[in-house]
């Protein structure tokens, strides 16, 4: 796929977005999961080859290949990693798989209801090599976490900023303020955080696409003017830490948007299933959350 037809298989293309980017300080959790004990490791690279590993099961399942699947995140080091000798964006993209790269460094400590992004050093760098690898994406997180109008605004601004710099990469950027499900103020954080970013798209120049990657509206609907405007290639869901079956039923409500789950896939795979154990339990989770993106269940509000 050249990049005009992974901006069309992510527009138009029937499946969601699956999130394979848990980074240094997620992956001890992620392997735990995974029934990989914390013992089994004794430094960074064997952390990082046993994580590879799973990856490696994952993108190679026949489950992850049924067409489901229109796009995948990856780690800085999945991507620089290779599956039976090939660039793991290669093998993605040969499964028509549109390849995403995570590019946030982590959090700041909370101010203003919100925790921005750290600063990301090399960025150019490491675009360049994205994009010589044939990744058509990136992604770039920060996290909301009560209805602070400064504080959100803050985060929009920063969020296109960093945006802008993947655009100038000739990448295509996913911008993830994510909103805490969690949150006392959930849904005036939804709707603080529409109108910014509603600001900020009608800020960008004629033909310029971002995708958006948001938590799910504590109402339904709400983000129906992002879906629909210009600006805007795709908007994409994070699971948040609902349960898978919660998650994709929440999902259903809201036409126009597409998971990007990541616990939500994975949570029932583990090291000791066999081969057919393994693709069958994946298989299951793509199907719900297949039916989350593509099938739904309610109108936009009003």
């Amino acid at each position: 796929m050249n990049h005009a037809e992974q901006t069309q298989k992510i527009a138009a293309g029937q499946g969601f977005i699956a999130a394979l980017d848990q980074s240094g300080g997620s992956t001890p959790k992620a392997l735990k999961a995974y029934g990989v004990a914390d013992d089994a490791w004794s430094n960074d690279t064997e952390m990082y080859a046993l994580i590879h590993a799973m990856r490696t099961r994952i993108i190679t399942a026949p489950s992850f290949s049924s067409g489901k699947i229109i796009g995948a995140i990856l780690f800085e080091r999945t991507m620089d990693g290779q599956i039976d000798g090939q660039p793991v964006p290669s093998v993605l993209t040969a499964q028509g798989i549109v390849p995403f790269l995570k590019i946030d460094k982590g959090l700041e400590d909370e101010a203003d209801g919100v925790q921005l992004m750290k600063p990301i050093p090399g960025l150019a760098d490491l675009l360049a090599r994205a994009k010589g690898l044939g990744v058509f994406g990136t992604k770039e997180r920060s996290v909301i976490n009560s209805a602070n109008a400064k504080g959100i605004a803050a985060i929009v601004k920063q969020q296109f900023a960093v945006a802008q710099e993947v655009l100038d990469a000739g990448l295509m950027p996913i911008l993830e303020p994510e909103t805490n499900i969690k949150s006392t103020t959930r849904a005036e954080c939804d709707a603080l955080l529409t109108s910014e970013i509603l600001a900020a798209l009608n800020a960008l120049p004629a033909g310029v696409k971002v995708m958006l990657k948001l938590s799910l509206p504590a109402v339904p609907g709400t983000y129906a003017p992002l879906i629909a405007h210009p600006a805007v290639l795709k908007v994409v869901a994070l699971s948040g830490g609902y349960a898978r079956a919660e998650a994709c039923a929440e999902l259903a409500k809201n036409p126009g948007i597409i998971a990007s789950f990541s616990r939500a896939l994975l949570d029932d795979l583990r090291v000791d299933m066999t081969d057919a154990q393994f693709d069958a339990t994946l298989g299951t989770a793509i199907d719900e959350i297949y039916a989350g993106s593509t099938v739904k269940s309610a109108p936009v509000a009003a």
